[in-house]
């Protein structure tokens, strides 16, 4: 009998589906009678399900990022540990990476079991570019355009960012897109995810078994990644490639495939998120001291940067298991208003903060470099935020919901259908 063959059963919130005989009588009664508001009583399926402290984790993220921008740009990032605390929030991004690789990993490990199947590449791959490009486009031509730290750039500095292939290309990562360069990454991500679906397609019903030890091996072997003599331009380094990143991404994707599979002793460690707390500040610790490589930009020697991705990977793993392994608790700041907006406005922060920053020094007349961490902070994070709801209002969701309405139409030609469009619940504003 196949895995399909038995009821069953959604967990509100995570998207944990599995048979009913795996769960028992208790979690039966528990999915059965604890409603949030608003709840329909429909079981949400579990490619669609909307995990609001994801939401709220990932504009955590995207204030990690830009506290540590802050904090190097007015050289706080020192050799003390404040100094080293602040800088090594640059693992944000491997919690970002984290969650992209949970989020966009689902669909293939829920269909792995028989759960449903993924979207086809041009939707996939519509929906990527609706997320990312239209704000994207939009930082580029202005910074590019009329920041004047980055007035006068080249052609190839104008084609290399609005590609996103700043990484690959020597001297294009420019003033006020530094950060972009994660972002390309992510972008490498997104355009492969699929080839890697289709590479493991034969692990499926029976054999989706070792698919979990399948994503081990990988993220151990690329661990050797910054060893490579990979041979690059000048100013290029390899380990900003998305190789030496797939530790980071495969956290998250092993969450996706864990919650998509019978209970095991990672779920039970996921429901103690005390815990899974500690384990994570003690990765982010270790990750502050040498072991991860200097302080500030200076280039880590390949073992310390197969420790820093190591660490970032088991932080980003213990922070994002427990919101979705862990079973049906409430996370009070990261399913708030204020945590669910900052998770919309993330990607507008992310995009945004380095350009505000580069004003912020000339109209408070403060000298890049010079200290003031805690005012320059302040104003950055606050007007960050300011253009980021800005951006999300006129560009992102207009955006989103103009394709998704085209999409809609399409779909209704095809199928000679003229019903409206079913209310939906999205996986995330940022999946």
């Amino acid at each position: 009998m196949t895995l399909t063959a038995e009821p069953q059963i959604v967990v509100p919130r995570i998207g944990y589906l599995v048979p009913a005989s795996f769960l028992g009588a208790h979690l039966f009664a528990m999915t059965t009678t604890s409603k949030r508001p608003g709840d329909t009583g429909a079981a949400p399926n579990v490619l669609s399900v909307f995990i609001p402290a994801l939401e709220g984790m990932r504009g955590l993220a995207a204030l990690g990022v830009l506290v540590t921008h802050v904090a190097f740009q007015t050289a706080t990032t020192g050799p003390d540990v404040f100094g080293r605390i602040l800088g090594r929030l640059d693992l944000a991004v491997a919690l970002f990476f984290a969650l992209s690789g949970f989020l966009l990993w689902r669909p293939y490990a829920s269909a792995a079991r028989g759960l449903g199947r993924p979207h086809s590449l041009f939707r996939y791959w519509l929906s990527r570019a609706t997320r990312i490009l239209p704000a994207y486009w939009v930082a580029v031509f202005l910074v590019l355009a009329f920041l004047p730290a980055a007035n006068g750039a080249s052609v190839r500095v104008w084609v290399s960012n609005l590609t996103l292939v700043q990484v690959f290309v020597p001297m294009t990562l420019t003033d006020g897109l530094t950060q972009m360069w994660s972002l390309s990454v992510e972008v490498a991500f997104y355009l492969v995810l699929p080839f890697i679906g289709i590479a493991l397609f034969g692990l499926r019903g029976a054999a989706a078994r070792w698919r979990i030890p399948l994503l081990l091996g990988v993220s151990a072997v690329s661990l050797v990644w910054a060893f490579l003599p990979i041979p690059t331009p000048e100013h290029i380094n390899h380990d900003n490639w998305l190789p030496g990143f797939i530790p980071w991404f495969a956290a998250g994707m092993l969450i996706a495939e864990l919650a998509v599979v019978p209970p095991t002793w990672v779920h039970r460690l996921a429901h103690r998120r005390g815990l899974m707390f500690v384990i994570a500040a003690c990765a982010f610790g270790l990750a502050t001291t040498n072991l991860a490589g200097p302080p500030a930009l200076v280039q880590p020697a390949p073992w310390q940067y197969a420790i820093k991705i190591t660490l970032g990977a088991v932080m980003s793993f213990a922070l994002v298991a427990p919101l979705v392994l862990g079973g049906p608790r409430q996370y009070r700041y990261l399913e708030s208003p204020v945590g669910l907006a900052f998770g919309r406005w993330s990607y507008g922060i992310f995009v945004w903060h380095l350009a505000v920053l580069s004003i912020v020094f000339p109209i408070f007349g403060i000298p890049e470099f010079s200290g003031r961490f805690i005012f320059v902070l302040t104003v950055t994070t606050i007007l960050s935020i300011a253009v980021a709801s800005v951006s999300y209002a006129l560009i992102e969701e207009p955006s989103r919901r103009f394709v998704q309405r085209h999409q809609t139409k399409r779909t209704d030609r095809l199928t000679g259908s003229t019903a409206s469009p079913a209310a939906t619940t999205p996986t995330s504003t940022h999946s």
